[in-house]
């Protein structure tokens, strides 16, 4: 009988004790709470931006011309925007609101239509929303700048001279050379296949070789007789030992200030100002390239060393737990799992907000354009990557 009380009395501890859990958990005691979110993302699928001179596959291919958003390109954004709405189904209104939302992207054909795909599934119009009952999509401002004035995310920014100087620096460094040193046999082989004549220039193998073969396989042209699984695998290595070199390899801290530096500061200040407002936006998303996501990456030295996929995403977001701050990070480079946990070197996952900022100041810039050593002469940036 004595037993029985006793473990009466146990289960009635424990009972109460779940009860107060459940209580704090549904009032936000123990359970974080997301203050804010910012997402980096490629553009979907495009036709190559050009091609070698040998290419049998020419422009008038392509639907719609080089460079240009496909329809494959817009599902995988419409995907996104629905992974993005399902994942911020309790944060995000179900309607859109202006001031809680804000979209940026490159004054790039792609990139604006890749915001526009996305931002048809992550806001589908509902109730009083709806202005068209035949046609259930409502227009979202996207943002942009020309080019030339893009100072946040059409990267590389080529009208730097320092960075036009550590780039030089790396290419004659004894890591890169080390590095290219197994392919040299074979770039040697690419003029007389491809017509390209420019093998000592990576950048030129991936955007003009290795990228329009890649396109080219996407949508099930017939590629030349030379572009073999192995051959296609050594361009790719090489495409990404050309991206690598860009942004890492040689000084990489001192790379990331001239470049993604400054996207990184944008992204620091937003957080910082969610912690001060609580009417401030909820999220902000950045759509660019490959070369944005990855530069964004290095900057945070949290890159995989591989070409970022179309639809690729960056999450970066803002907790609130027990009255600190904490920001975590996720990458989506696949549609069949969960974003990949990223973790800053020299914190944990969910990193205190004011240990972030100080991790990442080495490579945030005081005045870009001093730090650069710009001149009236220098030209804005040139879409010659992706």
């Amino acid at each position: 009988m004595r037993a029985a009380l006793l473990l009466a009395a146990r289960a009635a501890r424990l009972l109460g004790f779940l009860l107060l859990l459940f209580f704090w958990l549904d009032h936000g005691v123990l359970a974080k709470e997301l203050q804010f979110a910012t997402l980096v993302f490629r553009h979907g699928d495009r036709s190559p931006i050009e091609t070698f001179p040998n290419d049998p596959i020419k422009e008038s291919s392509w639907p719609q011309g080089f460079g240009q958003l496909t329809q494959v390109g817009m599902e995988q954004h419409y995907e996104l925007g629905k992974y993005i709405r399902k994942r911020y189904k309790n944060f995000l209104n179900d309607s859109y609101k202006h001031e809680q939302v804000y979209i940026r992207s490159t004054d790039v054909d792609r990139t604006l239509m890749s915001a526009m795909a996305n931002l048809a599934a992550l806001f589908p119009p509902e109730g009083i929303s709806i202005w068209n009952p035949s046609l259930l999509w409502q227009p979202i401002p996207v943002h942009t700048v020309s080019l030339p004035e893009d100072r946040l995310l059409h990267l590389p920014f080529r009208n730097c001279p320092q960075f036009q100087e550590l780039e030089r620096e790396t290419l004659e460094s004894e890591e890169f050379q080390k590095r290219l040193h197994p392919y040299k046999d074979f770039i040697e082989t690419l003029p007389k296949l491809s017509g390209f004549h420019g093998h000592q220039d990576l950048l030129g193998i991936w955007s003009k070789i290795y990228d329009p073969l890649y396109c080219e396989s996407v949508h099930n042209f017939t590629l030349p007789s030379w572009a073999t699984k192995d051959t296609m695998t050594k361009l790719r290595e090489l495409s990404e030992l050309s991206l690598l070199s860009l942004y890492g390899i040689h000084k990489q801290k001192e790379k990331s200030r001239h470049q993604t530096g400054v996207l990184v500061k944008e992204i620091l200040n937003h957080m910082k100002s969610a912690t001060q407002a609580a009417s401030y936006r909820k999220l902000i998303m950045y759509s660019g390239h490959d070369t944005t996501v990855s530069g964004l990456q290095m900057a945070l030295d949290v890159y995989n060393g591989m070409l970022p996929p179309y639809a690729s995403c960056h999450f970066m977001e803002l907790y609130l737990d027990k009255g600190q701050y904490f920001l975590e990070m996720y990458y989506r480079n696949e549609t069949q799992h969960e974003p990949h946990p990223l973790i800053l070197p020299g914190c944990t996952h969910s990193c205190p907000l004011e240990k972030f900022a100080e991790l990442v100041a080495p490579v945030i810039p005081e005045d870009w354009s001093a730090e650069c050593m710009i001149t009236s002469n220098n030209q804005g940036t040139k879409d010659i990557i992706d």
